[in-house]
């Protein structure tokens, strides 16, 4: 009997053990502060991997980790609208069921797999949602045709030229209270953490801070806007797109524009957004790969630069799939087309290290409680170059924005480390720096 009650004594002290770890394993609610240092990767899952489900992908999230990822947006997974379809496959923003899972990615618990394995790699995972139109063949367009706007004729109308889809009229109540109860669904049955918005701004206001409280009474969750808007950052999002500053960035590579208009953004920026207000940064994502271009075709020489660029500036730095790999291919959207090969080149260790300091240098911080920008002048608008720092941390940085090789002096003092080289740097207020075309630098004090 004694060696029985050993036995069951210490089969609950082991259960016990591994409870506490599975507890140990439990992601924390998204924060404003978990958000400060993080990475943000979009997948398109359809894309990603010859098999374009959701188990493919998950295999590589561990790989994702090392480039220090700490939100995975996943476009959308719905069902795609077969009438009036685009192409072959059709676009995933023509859901035909908020609620169901497109059998091409895999199934329901695919999907919370890897929501799941996300979450263990301390992971926070947001779906792309659309909430401005549905496809012609949603059930609400049968069931609900008040759910939709109409024309004068009273015909349901699209928005744009997107003819494969239907445009959702947010002036009824039921709608409102039916989209929610459909993002909530998520939230509750896949344990997602929050949401990218589709062209955020061409929903009413007004519903995404009525949604806003009403999806967190299920669970904290992050906001990600499909715009770049004052007023649905107030409630609403925690994010939106830094489109303006990733166009000013595309213009800097061709030489049509300098450092010059980056001051300008940022003052107009200051005048217009609250300093706590968090724009992504990107130098491509699924848009301006298909239709503008490989950030190769927009920034040719200048893509690590601006990349760098994405990491350093305030904000949240965006990854697109395929970018880690140097793809270099536009991707076609309503079609099978894989991201192949998957190579190790270039890029990927250079967004490990970027990753890295983004997760740990609190000077990089972007989020609620951002490290502060300070110019450093150089006499160049091409040689442009700043400090941040928070927390007793400081990074500056210093890039020549141009195709020649430039020598200015830069305002600074002292001994830096550069990141990405290891190479040290001593600084005097009138010892010129020599960059070559697109070179730039990640300092860090070594005292």
């Amino acid at each position: 009997m004694k060696k029985i009650a050993i036995l069951v004594m210490a089969t609950v002290v082991l259960s016990m053990q591994a409870q506490k770890k599975a507890v140990a394993k439990n992601l924390a609610p998204v924060s404003d502060k978990i958000m400060e240092n993080a990475v943000i990767y979009e997948a398109n899952i359809r894309q990603y991997s010859k098999e374009g489900t959701f188990n493919a992908f998950a295999k590589d999230i561990p790989q994702l980790k090392k480039l220090g990822v700490k939100i995975l947006w996943i476009m959308p997974i719905h069902p795609i609208g077969v009438e009036k379809r685009k192409e072959g496959l059709g676009s995933y923003y023509s859901v035909q069921n908020y609620t169901g899972v497109n059998p091409e990615f895999g199934t329901l618990q695919d999907f919370k797999n890897l929501v799941k394995k996300a979450h263990d790699n301390g992971m926070y995972v947001i779906l792309d949602w659309v909430a401005n139109h549905t496809a012609w063949d949603h059930a609400w367009v049968k069931n609900h045709p008040d759910y939709y706007v109409k024309d004068k004729d009273g015909a349901m109308v699209s928005p744009f030229d997107w003819t494969d889809v239907v445009k959702l009229d947010y002036s009824n109540a039921n709608l409102r209270k039916a989209m929610i109860s459909d993002m909530n669904y998520w939230l509750k049955n896949a344990n997602i953490d929050g949401f990218r918005c589709d062209v955020a701004m061409e929903v009413p206001v007004d519903f995404w801070e009525q949604a806003r409280p009403e999806l967190e009474k299920t669970k904290p969750i992050f906001m990600l806007m499909e715009a770049e808007q004052p007023n649905l950052m107030k409630k609403a999002f925690d994010m939106q797109y830094g489109w303006e500053f990733h166009h000013l960035m595309n213009a800097i590579a061709k030489g049509e524009k300098s450092g010059k208009e980056i001051d300008e953004y940022l003052a107009k920026h200051a005048e217009k957004y609250e300093p706590n207000d968090i724009s992504m940064m990107f130098t491509s994502n699924h848009d301006e790969n298909s239709w503008n271009g490989t950030e190769y075709e927009r920034m040719g020489n200048a893509v690590e630069t601006m990349a760098a660029l994405t990491y350093v500036m305030p904000g949240m730095p965006l990854i697109y799939n395929g970018q880690e790999y140097d793809f270099n291919r536009r991707l076609k959207f309503f079609v099978k087309d894989e991201i192949t090969p998957k190579n190790f080149g270039k890029m990927f260790p250079v967004y490990e290290k970027l990753g890295k300091l983004k997760n740990n240098n609190a000077a990089l911080h972007g989020g609620k409680n951002p490290a502060s920008f300070k110019k450093i002048e150089t006499g160049n608008e091409n040689f442009y170059a700043f400090e941040r720092e928070k927390n007793g941390k400081k990074v500056v940085f210093i890039a020549n924005l141009s195709n020649k090789t430039i020598e200015s002096t830069v305002h600074l003092k002292g001994e830096f480390k550069d990141y990405m080289s290891g190479y040290k740097i001593q600084f005097s207020t009138d010892a010129p720096l020599g960059l070559k075309a697109w070179q730039y630098l990640i300092l860090e004090p070594t005292k």
